[in-house]
């Protein structure tokens, strides 16, 4: 983070500086912030905030012990170093998330060498997008994008805060279970482009809906000034109807005609999926190493930005096509003994994502393999979750998987309804728990199967996936 005083901090987060007794505040602080205290530095600002678990003031001890430098907390805590105490944790990172922005970008002597902020929505493909991006643009200039998915009201800020003035791009990652969220991280990092990936059903219980999904995912969007770009997929007709909601410059990216960057001639293997870049001035064969259709999507989102913002796009295409993973436990390929592959895609767990996760597995399957559909609770769906686990058993099927095992009783309705699609050669079974998963596989799987591992991630699987490959970390 750029170097603040504890007063600029106080002012900024409409906190109260308390001094324990005999101890002297900083001249500044200019370490991370965090609010994991098993995170926290030498220099740190601890922000001790209240969660559904547990409270951050029970750690302020531990991130004291562990190096920080000020705690931010949300009411009165004893503790050894200074204390800012606010009304509202979670208003007061904001607040302190918008001045170093704001501050950075304001820094640039040079217009060429402004702070340029990137914001990712979607219902599906942000993380995977994110880290493309941050790809490209890190091997350009300093960059600064989340670790794993830090995209709520909380994680987003502290991604924020790992600027200073050196950072040349910014990437935020931006989720949402409910309206407004996103527009409040949009007042935060006030993007210079705000790209959005896709509408579906991701996070619908939560949302109430479709149509309130496609509400939430326009807040990207709806608040860009007209210097701004709006990097919208024209495929998805519920975010290419966003560019009616905009002042600013619109850019489409999708396969079909009408996108300024567009994919044709895609080709899904094994080893990785290849396809046709089709960009202003550029056509070039691009072939990335990650596995997987829908990643192609993903790509031109992050060509689209590249591109946009002036990079090379030959350069970006060739940084990644070195990209080996999109993120761990995302169509993460591994090595399930002799002749098994395991491909773990069980970080999250959508209809949009499950079906082309399945379609993957279907294309890269040889004659003489098998393929095996391990498959978990996709949550919250609300009124959804039923239709929507019949539709992916059914397409197991209609896929010709070799094999499919349901795992726990809130999947149970793929189990269901694979048994009621026609006639198939395949076998589905039901297990209750991810250790009888494990068996069933242990005594079932043979060389030349390839098994994928597909839940939401409360369902888990993603460590079984780990545990077939024998992946311990």
């Amino acid at each position: 983070m750029i170097a603040l005083t504890p007063a600029e901090i106080v002012e900024i987060s409409g906190g109260r500086l308390v001094l324990p007794s005999g101890v002297e505040a900083p001249a500044t602080v200019s370490g991370t912030v965090e609010t994991d205290s098993r995170l926290v530095t030498t220099g740190s600002i601890f922000f001790a905030l209240p969660g559904e678990v547990t409270d951050g003031r029970l750690f302020v001890t531990s991130a004291v012990e562990n190096g920080a430098a000020l705690v931010v907390s949300q009411g009165e805590v004893d503790a050894s170093v200074p204390v800012v105490v606010v009304d509202d944790g979670v208003t007061a990172l904001a607040a302190l998330a918008r001045e170093v922005v704001a501050r950075v970008r304001a820094s640039a002597t040079d217009e060429a060498l402004r702070l340029q902020v990137v914001g990712i929505t979607g219902s599906n493909g942000k993380t995977s997008t994110k880290n493309m991006l941050r790809a490209i643009l890190a091997d350009v200039a300093p960059t600064v994008a989340p670790e794993g998915s830090f995209n709520n009201h909380v994680g987003a800020p502290i991604s924020m805060l790992r600027i200073d003035e050196g950072t040349r791009y910014l990437v935020v990652e931006m989720g949402a279970s409910g309206s407004r969220e996103i527009a409040r991280l949009v007042s935060i990092a006030r993007p210079d482009t705000g790209v959005v990936l896709k509408v579906g059903l991701a996070h619908a219980g939560e949302f109430g809906g479709i149509e309130e999904t496609k509400k939430a995912k326009s807040e990207m969007v709806t608040d860009l000034p007209e210097t701004a770009t709006a990097v919208l997929n024209v495929d998805d007709f519920r975010v290419a109807s966003m560019a009616e909601l905009t002042r600013a410059r619109v850019v489409g990216f999708g396969l079909g005609e009408g996108a300024a960057y567009r994919a044709s001639d895609v080709d899904v293997t094994a080893t990785g999926t290849a396809f046709t870049l089709h960009a202003p001035g550029r056509t070039r064969r691009v072939n990335l190493r990650i596995l997987g259709e829908h990643h192609v999507m993903n790509a031109l989102a992050a060509l689209t930005v590249a591109g946009e913002w002036g990079l090379d796009v030959d350069r970006a295409a060739t940084v990644l096509e070195g990209v080996t993973r999109a993120e761990r436990w995302r169509m993460e390929v591994l090595d399930g003994g002799p002749g098994i592959t395991v491909i773990n895609d069980a970080y999250n767990a959508s209809p949009d994502s499950v079906a082309a996760a399945l379609k993957t597995l279907a294309q890269i399957v040889r004659p003489d393999q098998r393929s095996v559909a391990v498959i978990g609770e996709m949550a919250e769906l609300g009124e959804y979750a039923q239709e929507e686990h019949d539709r992916i058993g059914r397409l197991v099927v209609r896929l010709n998987i070799g094999k499919l095992i349901v795992v726990g009783d809130a999947a149970r309705h793929v189990h269901m309804a694979a048994g009621l699609e026609g006639s198939w050669d395949g076998e589905s079974v039901l297990v209750p728990d991810i250790d009888s998963a494990y068996a069933l596989l242990q005594s079932e799987l043979r060389s030349g199967d390839v098994v994928l591992v597909k839940s939401s991630k409360s369902a888990g699987l993603r460590h079984l996936g780990d545990r077939l490959a024998g992946v311990t970390a």
